[in-house]
């Protein structure tokens, strides 16, 4: 920050598998919330103002309302959830007593690929629905394990609400935008308002891939809510952000090319 001096900060970094942080605590709340407040503190002392802070729908738990507004109490249930909402409440803190300028970006699930087959999601360990879909209908692993179909809904499997990475991208554009044009701070979710089930995603990852996607039953995970979808009425009225890409089958079609060979052999040679 001394060296580059920017003009505003984007806090994407943390430890974010929910289960990882129920089996330890600790290494979130040293990650991410001692180190989100390191960060804070460097950039309130190298003057930058406005700083722009990935957070998640983690922080409201198992809410009651759905679709889930801005102002739903937060209610988090795994320590993930609980780091994020502490920086948020720093976020507040040090806004009134230093001056710093913030927008909260609450995601719900990012998913998806660079609809342009640049970059896409190679986690280790991965956990997400959909790369995990994939691989099976790569024929790169045998069978997807749906984790409990004994859930309060229409199908037994938790309903999500999918956001493409590119929709997440341009919101934080927005978001730094408001900022730098003087707006005031302000935390809004960033959903597409629509949920899909466990099911519904296999579905769409067989019609997108022609290929079998064979599942499993497995037990509930610690930590997983039934349902959480947005409303994102906040970030259209105050960022004028919209998803762009908000069909559960584009987002898994953008994936899917990500992972054809051709392109997967470009990111490979690239790294």
């Amino acid at each position: 920050m001394a060296e580059y001096r920017p003009a505003a900060l984007i806090h994407f970094a943390a430890f974010a598998y929910v289960r990882e942080s129920i089996a330890h605590p600790a290494k979130y709340y040293r990650n991410n919330v001692q180190g989100g407040l390191i960060v804070l503190e460097a950039a309130r002392d190298a003057g930058i103002r406005n700083i722009v802070y990935s957070s998640s729908c983690a922080i409201f738990g198992a809410p009651s309302q759905i679709p889930i507004p801005e102002d739903a109490a937060p209610a988090p249930i795994s320590p993930y959830g609980a780091s994020k909402l502490m920086v948020e409440t720093m976020l507040r803190d040090m806004g009134r007593s230093h001056g710093l300028k913030w927008v909260v970006l609450r995601y719900f699930n990012a998913a998806g690929c660079d609809p342009d087959g640049e970059i896409g999601e190679l986690h280790d360990p991965e956990t997400h629905i959909i790369p995990l879909a994939l691989a099976v209908a790569a024929g790169e692993r045998a069978s997807f394990t749906i984790l409990g179909a004994d859930f309060d809904t229409p199908d037994g499997t938790c309903v999500r609400d999918y956001v493409h990475v590119s929709d997440l991208a341009s919101a934080h554009v927005r978001a730094l935008q408001g900022l730098e044009a003087g707006n005031v701070s302000g935390a809004f979710n960033l959903g597409t308002g629509r949920g899909y089930s466990v099911r519904e995603v296999i579905q769409a990852v067989r019609e997108v891939t022609n290929a079998a996607v064979p599942c499993s039953i497995g037990a509930r995970q610690d930590g997983d809510p039934p349902i959480l979808i947005s409303d994102s009425t906040r970030a259209v009225e105050a960022l004028g952000w919209r998803p762009l890409i908000p069909d559960l089958s584009d987002i898994v079609r953008s994936a899917w090319h990500w992972r054809t060979p051709q392109t997967r052999a470009r990111q490979c040679t690239t790294r």
